[in-house]
């Protein structure tokens, strides 16, 4: 491991990431694990029924006072969002009709992506593979935060602060760190999705779309959900870049907490994840992991010696280091 610069800086080494030699080591192991490779055939039925709920929604919260757009949005709808953030994520790896259907879950994204209120399906994608590819890369993991953001960010109440910020920062640094060239899919996701939205509107109101755009941005801030955010790389044990959560909002997450077990095998979808650990115990149950969510945001916030610095980044290959 690299020599550690400084407690406010970001710690660097210049190995190679530890899932890549994990998974080899486990398969031989265990080669039976292969068998939990592909995709869940009741997921589609899962995030359909969640998107069909949005829309149940959308008629309760229509003629709604702000005040109750809020709180619902935070409590109930945000939550709801954010489990298809994170069934975009799992369509991501093609893992909503398999690697042989790539067209199936690419359309499957644009469907779930609709109650979110903000085209991401595709542009998530592009982004979050590289992010399994380089993770620590100081150019192509854009999970990482910049400098900048661990500078002015560096304090207990810029902390507070920076996590509220969450999604403008988790959305707008790609574009700023790593710009890509917009694809096509990308054009037509955001079509559907501004069609979508105008749709609300024009039936619904505007505050029905604030109830959806709102508890979207409110549930990846200072929110429970949003803790995996944090919990998944930031480092809260010195040396250690990747932890798992084995709490209960696994339940409405598609087990996004097992994500080290999700990083040695991305091929495996979130439903059986936890056959991973159960099957190759000694290798996930010694590792340091998160019980809360939401201790893992306070513990970020208050403990000084975490932040967004806190991440353990790669040179760029092909630079000097």
């Amino acid at each position: 491991m690299g020599q550690k610069v400084t407690r406010t800086d970001f710690e660097w080494v210049y190995t190679e990431e530890p899932h890549a030699s994990r998974r080899k080591i486990i398969l031989e192991k265990y080669p039976q694990i292969k068998k939990l490779f592909g995709y869940d055939p009741n997921f589609k039925w899962v995030v359909s029924l969640m998107v069909l709920i949005q829309i149940v929604m959308m008629f309760v919260m229509k003629d709604r006072s702000w005040p109750i757009i809020l709180l619902v949005g935070y409590c109930f709808g945000g939550v709801i969002n954010h489990s298809l953030m994170l069934a975009i994520h799992e369509i991501s790896h093609n893992l909503a009709f398999g690697h042989s259907k790539p067209m199936h879950n690419r359309l499957f994204g644009f469907f779930a992506n609709l109650p979110i209120g903000i085209p991401i399906s595709v542009s998530f994608k592009k982004y979050h593979l590289e992010h399994h590819r380089y993770q620590g890369d100081e150019l192509k993991d854009t999970d990482i935060p910049t400098y900048l953001e661990a500078k002015l960010f560096n304090t207990t109440f810029g902390k507070f602060i920076w996590v509220l910020l969450q999604p403008f920062f988790y959305a707008f640094r790609p574009l700023v760190t790593y710009p890509k060239a917009p694809i096509l899919l990308e054009v037509i996701n955001a079509i559907i999705q501004i069609i979508f939205d105008a749709i609300v509107v024009y039936f619904f109101g505007g505050r029905v779309l604030g109830y959806l755009l709102l508890g979207s941005l409110m549930a990846m801030g200072l929110h429970p959900v949003a803790g995996h955010f944090i919990s998944e790389h930031y480092m809260f044990k010195t040396g250690y870049e990747t932890y798992s959560y084995y709490g209960p909002l696994n339940w409405i997450t598609f087990n996004v907490g097992y994500h080290n077990e999700h990083h040695d095998f991305p091929a495996v979808p979130g439903s059986r994840l936890p056959e991973v650990r159960k099957i190759a115990p000694e290798f996930y149950d010694n590792l340091p992991h998160h019980d809360s969510w939401s201790a893992v945001l306070y513990d970020f916030v208050m403990d000084p010696d975490v932040g967004p610095y806190a991440r353990i980044k790669r040179k760029a290959r092909g630079l000097s280091t």
